[in-house]
């Protein structure tokens, strides 16, 4: 065969190779080195090299795994957003309910187990009979106490709805976390103090104080022994501000330590 019969030839074949090959390491686009060409003749002289490049191979099981991790990871986040609110919650511990349910034993005063609008006028009925509310403190006296009933403990109005202890601890924990609940909490205790306040001084004595437990239905003894621990200074007396910044301190405070723990009576077992 000739020269330029064989260089022809090569072209031919290299031409050929080139159609074949390089389109498809194009679309590939993973190879690297194709062929050795002789540069002299045009011929190849080695086979094939390529390289292909590492391949991310896709796991259904990785997959999963990394989702059930980023829903953990939130779940737990959520969990966690969740206990932080009750931690900064009030009216979540046993004794801060326990106090709860002693003052819903005490209003409840025909003790029939719920306490209803008619308990609430008894007891104004005990408090307006001491003779020491003027008729405006009396008025004064029944809205807020109604504003008690229908507010704090959840009646909305109704004089026939009948309120258990589950209820009420609801609706107290509602209270003691709302802003504007919270800050009259109060409104009846000036009441209650000028109501027993029998020589109009500003101060109650230890008889007078038996005087409000015994509108409450609580024995002198008992009155006895909360007065001696509210009363912190031991003066024998109590203030309004005093009397009332202890009935308030009963319903906000979770601290066993305090001695408004006492305010309403014996706390209930």
């Amino acid at each position: 065969m000739s020269l330029s019969r064989c260089v022809s030839s090569a072209l031919r074949s290299r031409q050929a190779l080139n159609r074949v090959v390089f389109p498809m390491a194009a679309m590939a686009g993973d190879v690297t080195k194709v062929a050795e060409v002789d540069r002299r003749t045009g011929l190849c002289v080695a086979p094939v090299q390529s390289r292909v490049s590492g391949v991310r191979k896709y796991s259904k099981r990785a997959s999963a795994r990394r989702h059930a991790r980023s829903s953990s990871s939130s779940s737990s986040d959520s969990s966690d957003s969740e206990d932080r609110r009750k931690r900064n919650k009030l009216g979540q511990t046993s004794f801060w309910q326990r106090k709860m349910r002693t003052h819903h034993q005490l209003l409840d005063i025909n003790k029939d187990g719920v306490v209803s609008w008619d308990d609430f006028e008894a007891l104004i009925v005990k408090f307006k009979e001491l003779g020491h509310l003027t008729p405006q403190e009396v008025g004064k006296f029944t809205d807020a106490l109604r504003h008690v009933w229908e507010e704090e403990w959840g009646a909305s109005g109704d004089p026939y709805v009948f309120i258990g202890q589950e209820q009420f601890l609801t609706q107290m924990e509602h209270v003691v976390n709302t802003k504007d609940l919270r800050k009259r909490v109060a409104r009846p205790l000036p009441y209650f103090f000028k109501a027993v306040d029998t020589d109009g001084s500003g101060e109650i004595s230890i008889e007078e104080f038996k005087m409000f437990y015994s509108c409450l239905g609580l024995s002198e003894e008992a009155a006895a022994q909360s007065f001696a621990v509210i009363d912190r200074n031991c003066d024998g007396k109590l203030s309004m501000k005093e009397f009332v910044k202890l009935g308030r301190d009963f319903f906000l405070s979770e601290d066993e330590t305090r001695p408004s723990k006492l305010f309403w009576g014996p706390l209930a077992d």
